[in-house]
């Protein structure tokens, strides 16, 4: 087994390289476009990318990602006829990230041009030694053997230049994972990594930032979606457009099962109580649908929840473990109106990718608390929304998908010209390091 994991890092090692080879070269671009833009990538050695991968089945409390390695960080082919859906692993997005920065068109080998400088180091990935390995115990060292390559052994005058301030990374779990402090005497969930003041003045892309983050910010969780061109995309769009949508609305999750009063658990009662209900339900086929994706059931196949949110008006998306969540943009994806229930799980995270003053436009708010302790009824809410209003909901929804999709590497020039949010979080990057470092 092991190498045949082995040969799965070399394969991705050697297409990296020969991607590099390729990409790193000087762009053929007029100078006026890259303005501002230009990127240079650190030449890590593998141990901090690459080499990680072949760990990808040594951790038994987490799951193997072996099968997710596929495809630049893609995953495998959702089924053998399509050319766009895969099972894609959200805490893949660094490999993904890396393979998408090899073909941004102002890459520059001088790092002294660059607005920017972007670490391939999978810390998302190598964390999995602190959190479910054998280095629980020394969470707190998590980054450190980085500092020390950045600082002292690879040109440390591209770190010292600007202190890190130039400098980013994607972490590909919620930040709170990376934000253990370094003082604690006996070790809690999650590294210290952000904790260190070593990194105080990095950015970091994260799948989910802190209440007042300094250094992170969030970006999208990776879906299932990579259309690779844009005929594939607009023929989904008009799928979506065209979707008969007889059920009001869906959740699909796992939890809400304990006795204890939370949002899950009152959104599966009222889910439950509806379909034994005969009150009126404004003309759907029927008011709610539950999908129980307990266990991690849905995480690798969008057939299971896809063809739901099809089918729906809108997707309920309440916190979880933490507040945000993938079926956030999986319902996006398939034309569903988001509606939440604390701003945390995507207003005030997502704010380059969904800026917090369009929310209205294309979302739906209940707080929480009005649900689980004072009897607010979410069926009563939505069927209160008039019709005209919901159509134009949709339509932005339509509006925003090229925005929290990642579409796939190599993908056509003409689904270039959309903004994905790939191309969404690296604008975001340039403006914040402009800014810190003016």
């Amino acid at each position: 087994m092991k190498t045949i994991l082995s040969l799965i890092a070399a394969l991705y090692l050697s297409a990296l390289l020969a991607l590099g080879s390729v990409n790193f070269q000087q762009p053929d671009l007029d100078t006026a476009e890259c303005s501002g833009k230009w990127i240079h990538i650190r030449n890590l050695p593998t141990r901090f990318n690459v080499d990680l991968l072949a760990n990808c089945s040594d951790f038994r409390l987490f799951d193997d990602f072996c099968p997710y390695l596929a495809n630049h960080g893609l995953g495998q082919k959702a089924h053998n006829q399509t050319r766009s859906w895969y099972r894609t692993e959200p805490f893949m997005l660094e490999l993904i990230f890396h393979r998408r920065m090899l073909e941004y068109p102002c890459l520059t080998a001088d790092p002294a041009v660059a607005s920017a400088i972007f670490l391939p180091y999978y810390a998302g990935i190598d964390s999995l030694r602190y959190l479910y390995g054998g280095d629980v115990n020394s969470s707190f060292e998590h980054g450190l053997d980085l500092f020390q390559f950045l600082k002292h052994h690879d040109s440390p005058q591209i770190w010292e230049n600007h202190q890190g301030h130039d400098h980013f990374l994607v972490m590909a779990r919620p930040a709170w994972d990376f934000s253990q402090s370094v003082s604690y005497d006996q070790p809690i969930w999650g590294t210290s990594f952000l904790e260190l003041p070593e990194f105080y003045n990095i950015t970091a892309l994260t799948l989910e930032s802190r209440t007042w983050p300094w250094q992170e910010q969030a970006v999208p969780y990776p879906t299932s979606f990579h259309p690779p061109n844009t005929a594939l995309f607009e023929a989904w769009v008009t799928r979506v457009r065209n979707s008969r949508r007889s059920t009001l609305m869906v959740f699909a999750g796992g939890g809400g099962s304990s006795s204890s009063p939370n949002i899950r658990r009152s959104i599966r009662l009222e889910c439950k109580n509806s379909a034994n209900s005969s009150e009126t339900n404004g003309g759907y086929s029927k008011s709610c649908e539950f999908i129980d994706c307990s266990n991690g059931v849905c995480e690798h196949d969008p057939n299971r929840f896809m063809r739901p949110m099809l089918q729906s008006k809108f997707c309920l998306q309440p916190p979880g473990d933490t507040p945000s969540r993938r079926s956030t943009f999986d319902g996006i994806i398939a034309g569903c109106i988001p509606v939440f229930f604390e701003n945390q799980s995507a207003k005030t995270q997502y704010t380059w990718h969904l800026p917090e003053d369009k929310y209205s436009d294309f979302s739906v708010y209940i707080p929480k608390e009005d649900v689980v302790f004072k009897g607010v009824k979410i069926l009563d809410v939505l069927l209160g929304i008039p019709r005209d209003e919901v159509r134009r909901m949709r339509e932005r929804v339509l509006a925003i998908m090229p925005r929290v999709m990642y579409r796939k590497h190599g993908s056509s020039l003409g689904l270039r010209t959309k903004k994905d949010a790939f191309d969404i979080a690296i604008e975001g990057t340039l403006q914040r390091i402009k800014a810190r470092l003016q």
